[in-house]
């Protein structure tokens, strides 16, 4: 497979989420400050590095350097996920 070809759909993603980002911050001011301040806890971080280590292991055999992007984005996006602060009571 091609580098380039296989980075393209990470540069999407990755520009996707900025608009997201930069519209939710244009709504409420801080929002994303606070986003990311929960996605860099400790539990976070941690499943964030499981999953990028996962990826770019099992992806290198495939995509060569291209997973590393993957890896990266895979690991920031569980990040986020798992710092999310929960709704339950």
């Amino acid at each position: 497979m091609n580098g380039a070809g296989s980075l393209l759909p990470v540069v999407v993603v990755v520009a996707a989420l900025m608009i997201r980002a930069a519209i939710a911050e244009l709504r409420r001011p801080g929002s994303v400050r606070q986003q990311w301040a929960c996605a860099t806890s400790g539990p976070a971080t941690a499943a964030g590095l499981v999953a990028a280590v996962a990826v770019a292991a099992t992806g290198w055999s495939q995509a060569g350097a291209a997973a590393l992007a993957w890896a990266v984005l895979a690991g920031a996006l569980v990040a986020i996920l798992v710092g999310r602060p929960t709704d339950r009571s």
